[in-house]
């Protein structure tokens, strides 16, 4: 057979360029950021509502009050009736608008669901670029929602 006629690749060549693209992304590679994605943002704010939810049905379920550890400052969301926790990443913002008090009792980072479905309320906000989310608690029935929201650069 004639050499010359025959078409495609060795199987050296073909290894010489698979190690070249190998060699290419084991340096490019860790330079890509590693940021939260808007889906990914979307999914902390349902966890985090799906966490809160279940500590409410919990009180209702159990007739006890249940308290959330909503900790801006650590970062976590904590479950009042699980060992479930939710840390939040470093490059989202996250805020925490919570009450003062709850029941003539200090609240201190906390939301607060009762035997009767009610709550203290309190809003999570979780934002990154142009991208938020709040999960908020109503106070008076503890329903929880997400809402999105966009982001305004000044």
């Amino acid at each position: 057979m004639n050499r010359e006629a025959e078409g495609g690749f060795t199987l050296i060549e073909m290894v010489c360029v698979i190690a070249i693209i190998a060699m290419l992304a084991a340096v490019l590679l860790p330079l890509v950021p590693r940021q939260t994605s808007r889906a990914r943002l979307q999914a902390y704010a349902v966890e985090a509502a799906t966490l809160l939810k279940a500590d409410r049905i919990a009180a209702m379920r159990h007739g006890v009050d249940v308290t959330t550890l909503v900790d801006a400052g650590s970062r976590v969301i904590r479950s009042g009736t699980t060992s479930e926790s939710i840390r939040i990443p470093d490059d989202v913002r996250f805020d925490a608008l919570l009450p003062q008090s709850c029941r003539q009792r200090a609240s201190l980072s906390t939301i607060s669901f009762f035997a009767n479905g009610m709550s203290c309320g309190g809003t999570i906000a979780l934002t990154r670029l142009d991208a938020g989310y709040e999960v908020r608690v109503n106070w008076l029935t503890g329903r929880i929602e997400i809402v999105s929201r966009s982001v305004t650069t000044d």
